[in-house]
Order: structure tokens, then C-alpha cells, then sequence
């Protein structure tokens, strides 16, 4: 399993978006791997995206945005979870994709302890569900996924088919109207927002 380039990530943020979906997200652990095809993402952008964490100019909690692309950007939110996203664009231009959802395929057994559930539909169908399944927390933020050894995107050992559904984001006021919304269609694991 080979990380993808940073040139997968430095591109428009939407195209990154749509193309992860499918990609596998690897965190390897002192109590075994996981792996995990991506079935859902969102794209947020700078300063013409009101819904981003760029949208006022750099600072300290979003300069990653601003940096290289292919880095781990990782924020706590409502007091209870991680979000995971991935940075895009070229330096200076903020860009990043929100891993939103996540179908586990390996490593089920250590998900399940982390996130203290058996069902398997509800171990990775959210973002806050798959950083802790995954046990993806703050330490884990500006990780080069390019280099990284415990945590890296990469293609599948099997491409499938798939047809993409394009929507509007969720879980968001402004900005919202934006189709930067990406999920496998008829994926049981895509969130239910």
C-alpha cells in the first residue's frame, strides 16, 4: 500500500473531494491495522466559502489550510469528536476535504473496541464516528499523509465501480447551497445527515 502524492492533493479542492471517494484510509497501530474505503466527503475552500474554517484569512487553528497540500487537519468540535479532514490547493491557497464517512473493511474487531459498538454500520458513518473508530484524535493533526507511517491514503488493491451522488453539505448553515457534498450512492455506511 503505497500513500498517494502530494500531487493527488494539490489540486482544486472539489475534483480531490470527488476522487477520494473510493480511496482507502490506512491508520496502522501498535494493536493492528485498519483500513477503510472513503464513501463520503465534503469540500471546503477560502475566502469564497463562507462554511470554511479559512474563510476569514489564517490563523492559528487553520494554518494548515494554508500550507502544503496533503496534510491531516484535524479540529475538535461541539465539545465531543475529531473531524479528520485532508489540505488541498497549493500553499498559500486554503483548501480541504472532510472525511465524513468511512466503510471499514480491515481491522473491524479494534474499530469496534474503539468506538465501543458491535454494529457495524454504526462504527464509521460520521465523522466523528470514524476518528474514533480509527482512534484519530488532535495528536494525529498536520501528518504529512504523503510520508506518514501510521496514517496515509492510498488507492485499493481492487478498483470498483461506483456511481457518485453530488449534494449539497450538511451540518452547516452558510454556505450550505454549495454542491460540495460527495458520497457512494446506495453506500450503507454514508452518513445520515
Amino acid at each position: 500500500m503505497k500513500p498517494l502524492p502530494r500531487s493527488f492533493y494539490s489540486r482544486e479542492t472539489a475534483i480531490v473531494a470527488r476522487e477520494l471517494l473510493g480511496k482507502m484510509l490506512v491508520r496502522l497501530t501498535d494493536h493492528g491495522d485498519i483500513a477503510a474505503k472513503i464513501v463520503e466527503v465534503e469540500a471546503y475552500k477560502g475566502s469564497d466559502d463562507p462554511a470554511s474554517h479559512a474563510y476569514r484569512g489564517k490563523t492559528s487553528r487553520n494554518q494548515l489550510m494554508f500550507g502544503k497540500a496533503g496534510f491531516t487537519y484535524i479540529y475538535f468540535i461541539y465539545g465531543n469528536h475529531y473531524c479528520l479532514n485532508v489540505t488541498t490547493e497549493t500553499e498559500s491557497i486554503p483548501g480541504a476535504v472532510l472525511i465524513r464517512a468511512v466503510e471499514i473493511t480491515r481491522g473491524q474487531e479494534i474499530a469496534r473496541r474503539n468506538r465501543r459498538v458491535e454494529a457495524l454500520k454504526e462504527l464509521s458513518n460520521g465523522p466523528g464516528k470514524l476518528t474514533q473508530a480509527l482512534n484519530i484524535t488532535k495528536a494525529h493533526n498536520g501528518l504529512d499523509l504523503t510520508e506518514t507511517k501510521e496514517l496515509f491514503i492510498c488507492d485499493p488493491e481492487v478498483k470498483e465501480s461506483f456511481n457518485t451522488v453530488v449534494t449539497k453539505r450538511v451540518g452547516i448553515k452558510a454556505g450550505r447551497e454549495k454542491p460540495w457534498r460527495f458520497y457512494l450512492k446506495d453506500n450503507e455506511f454514508v452518513s445520515r445527515s
